[in-house]
């Protein structure tokens, strides 16, 4: 069986995102892999490229043949020429940054409260309410005679 370490395409039509697999050359593009050992998304700045090299390694050595486009991607890896992104500031600290640039110091004043949810009304209040108007029909029934 002639295996090979490929890219496995997924995503969206214009959004793909590859995953690095070892499969049999027999097989579709999209096709059942006997092995997913990476991920590659050439459409993020930089690209991501995380490929376990462990088990790159021991599928070549038992004679796993790399595509061209494979090839490129463990050289990238290889030769230490793989950019990373820069890690911005955190979620939180962007957001305190927006709340200082809109003129609030804290979290303390956070913003008014949402509305409570309209309280249900108790049964012996509305026990008490048909009985009100019971005696309200009754006074009323007593002024007409």
């Amino acid at each position: 069986m002639a295996v090979k370490i490929r890219l496995k395409r997924m995503g969206k039509i214009r959004a793909p995102f590859y995953r690095v697999v070892v499969m049999d050359s027999r097989t579709k593009r999209d096709g059942r892999a006997i092995e997913e050992i990476g991920k590659y998304h050439p459409t993020e700045e930089p690209s991501l490229i995380e490929i376990d090299m462990e088990r790159a390694n021991y599928w070549i050595a038992n004679g796993a043949q790399p595509t061209e486009a494979v090839a490129a991607l463990l050289k990238v890896i290889n030769d230490g020429k793989l950019k990373t992104r820069e890690q911005g500031p955190s979620k939180k600290e962007r957001y305190e940054a927006a709340l200082a640039a809109a003129g609030k110091a804290s979290d303390s004043d956070a913003p008014t409260p949402r509305k409570k949810a309209a309280k249900k009304a108790d049964p012996a209040e509305s026990a008490d309410a048909p009985a009100a108007e019971d005696a309200a029909a009754e006074g009323s029934e007593k002024n007409e005679s």
